[in-house]
């Protein structure tokens, strides 16, 4: 339950950081803002333990609640918004 706990807060705090930083309006309520985080979290944290061998990526990874596993997760939520602002985008 704990973990649970962790991961919504995690995805919290990093999704609205993450919407926050990124230029630009993405929309959504909390709950999108929480699976963006949650997915940043995973995201970040798989990239950043393969591209640097980081222990705060890994942390981020399983849902750790610190500053580097917050900065981690951050980053990969606003690579999620970068990936989704192109698959969205409309041709004109």
């Amino acid at each position: 339950m704990g973990n649970i706990i962790a991961w919504l807060v995690l995805g919290l705090i990093a999704g609205a950081l993450a919407k926050f930083f990124y230029p630009g309006h993405q929309g959504g309520g909390i709950l999108s803002t929480i699976i963006l985080g949650i997915l940043g979290a995973v995201l970040g944290g798989y990239l950043g333990q393969v591209l640097l061998g980081s222990g705060s990526a890994a942390a981020a990874s399983v849902g750790a609640l610190s500053i580097g596993s917050v900065l981690f997760a951050v980053l990969g939520a606003m690579l999620l918004i970068f990936i989704w602002g192109l698959l969205t985008r409309r041709a004109v």
